[in-house]
């Protein structure tokens, strides 16, 4: 069992010391406030949430749990500190890391009086490089130690819900943390263990970024259920039952296959589909935020691409896809054709590997492109082998992905300027001649 200090008996700092306490572990909870150390202290929460005050209670009774004002003295008993203080917005809406600071200078002042091997893991909401750029200067500058090699660094971000927190803690959704060494890496594994979840553990800038994914994304889904409601009313209908049929269909609506960061949406319905009900909001008094932005957001991703094209340099540029999905020849709407349209019209000349659309164009089926011709001349633009379109191009870029073109542009990718919007490889990232669009 692990010996732990946490600084911050907020919210997350008090429930995370009560349930590690239950857990069988030595906890002290750190704070400057002394009433809230009193109440610890006497087996009382400090904070209204279902269940703490009965676990507290025995916390404290079994001696596991206990409060205090001294930091140092908690940090010098502890084999890890948890940082669970508040990161309040700055005036810019920026992430205010004043408390965190202060917490991480009150651990390091400890930490230079300290023989053995101590971790600091941060559980505060901080953005991506908070830790590396504000907290790890901190704590090696007031210690005079090295992270990762005189004292341990960890981000841990909780995902608890208020009113159900401590239900959170025993079955979480998401368990993910960042560490720098191996005792630190150690003691997460440890009180992650039983939990019936999988762990991930990544590097503390995707530590971070995840427990902002996951709060903005709750975000927005309230914000489209909501203007889903306000157009479903505006239209005589129960916003709450179509949201709750939508939700119903874990295949498509709820699929983890349209949350991969990628290139922009296309096809025969999506974007018609939002432009429609775009217009019908308007019509009906209903301002449409989410559904302007989403439709504007597209648009970037394809200018994100044509920028990533552009800042090559190439004027020879093959394209592997055309259509707006792999396994089809239907180019209605494709972002791939808009992007190719674009490309010509600068000037800059466009080959096109595509097995579906050259069959398509090849047989001289009657409904090849289902009547989308955006790109100028795309007949004498196909080219019927990946060998031959990597020759001839100057910069190659990935829109969809066939099976018998992956090992050959994997090879390309090494010299050839290679711009990828469908993720070539899942292990690889931008750097040298290749670049993913969002990795």
């Amino acid at each position: 069992m692990a010996r732990i200090s946490i600084f911050g008996i907020g919210y997350v700092g008090v429930v995370s010391a009560a349930c590690l306490a239950k857990d069988g572990h030595e906890v002290v909870a750190v704070d400057v406030d002394p009433v809230k150390v009193e109440n610890i202290n006497a087996g009382k929460s400090p904070i209204v949430e279902n269940g703490l005050d009965a676990l507290i209670a025995a916390g404290v009774a079994s001696g596991r749990l206990r409060a205090t004002l001294d930091a140092r003295e908690a940090v010098l008993g502890t084999d890890a500190s948890f940082v669970c203080v508040g990161t309040p917005s700055a005036p810019d809406g920026s992430v205010g890391l004043t408390y965190v600071v202060s917490a991480c200078e009150a651990i390091a002042a400890a930490l230079k009086e300290k023989d053995g091997f101590h971790s600091v893991v941060i559980r505060s909401t901080i953005v991506p490089g908070s830790t590396e750029g504000v907290c790890i200067p901190v704590l090696e500058r007031i210690s005079g130690g090295i992270a990762g090699k005189d004292f341990g660094v960890g981000y841990y971000p909780e995902f608890l819900r208020e009113s159900t927190a401590i239900e959170d803690n025993y079955d979480p959704g998401l368990i993910v943390f960042g560490h720098l060494d191996a005792p630190t890496g150690a003691i997460l594994t440890e009180l992650n263990a039983d939990l019936p979840c999988e762990i991930h553990k990544v590097d503390l800038r995707t530590a971070e970024m995840v427990k902002y994914t996951s709060n903005t994304w709750r975000a927005v889904k309230v914000t489209y259920a909501n203007e889903i409601g306000n157009i479903a009313k505006a239209c005589g209908l129960d916003g709450q039952t179509v949201m709750k049929i939508l939700c119903s269909d874990s295949k498509i609506n709820i699929s983890s296959y349209f949350m991969r960061p990628g290139f922009a949406f296309g096809g025969s319905c999506l974007p018609k589909d939002v432009r429609a009900l775009r217009a019908l909001a308007h019509d009906k008094g209903v301002v449409p935020h989410l559904m302007d932005a989403v439709l504007e957001a597209n648009a970037e991703q394809i200018a994100r691409a044509e920028r990533m094209v552009r800042q090559s340099g190439a004027r020879r540029v093959g394209m592997v896809g055309i259509s707006f999905k792999p396994g089809t020849d239907d180019m209605r709407e494709s972002p791939l054709a808009e992007l190719a349209a674009r490309l010509i019209g600068e000037g800059i000349d466009v080959s096109v590997y595509d097995p579906y659309v050259h069959t398509a164009l090849t047989e001289e089926m009657s409904a090849i492109g289902r009547t989308d011709r955006k790109v100028p001349d795309l007949a004498s633009r196909m080219v019927g082998e990946i060998g031959e379109l990597i020759a001839g191009s100057e910069a190659i870029i990935v829109g969809n992905l066939y099976d018998e073109a992956r090992a050959p542009l994997t090879a390309a990718s090494e010299a050839t300027v290679m711009v990828d919007l469908t993720r070539l490889d899942p292990a690889r990232t931008s750097s040298g001649a290749y670049s993913g669009i969002c990795w």
